[in-house]
C-alpha cells in the first residue's frame, strides 16, 4: 500500500529557492524534510545523504570563537550588498503566506 492511496495531500521534500554564489545568482533547494530539513542543497538528493560529523563539530566550534563576528559580517552584507538583496527579494515570492 502506498501512502497517496490514503492521503490525497501532496508530499514536498524540498522547494526551490534562489541562493548567492559568490557574484552570481543561483537556483537551490530547500529541504523541508530529512536530516538536512531547513538548509538549502543544490540536489534534492542532498536531504536525506548523511551528514559528515568532522565538518559539523568544526562549524560547532568556528561559531562558539566567532559567532558573533560571523553573523555581524552577514548582517552587513544581507543589508549592503546588491547581490543578496536581490536574493531576498526574489526569494520573498516563494514564502508561504500566514492566515489570518
Amino acid at each position: 500500500m502506498r501512502i497517496n492511496e490514503v492521503d490525497d495531500t501532496e508530499i514536498f521534500e524540498a522547494r526551490m529557492v534562489w541562493r548567492k554564489m559568490g557574484n552570481n545568482v543561483k537556483r537551490a533547494v530547500r529541504c523541508t524534510s530529512g536530516r538536512r530539513k531547513g538548509r538549502i542543497v543544490a540536489k534534492a538528493s542532498q536531504c536525506g545523504a548523511p551528514i559528515d560529523f568532522k565538518k559539523r563539530l568544526t562549524l560547532k566550534k568556528t561559531k562558539a570563537k566567532m559567532g558573533k563576528r560571523i553573523s555581524r559580517k552577514a548582517n552587513r552584507s544581507k543589508r549592503y550588498n546588491p547581490i543578496s538583496r536581490r536574493v531576498a527579494s526574489m526569494n520573498k515570492q516563494t514564502r508561504f503566506k500566514r492566515r489570518k
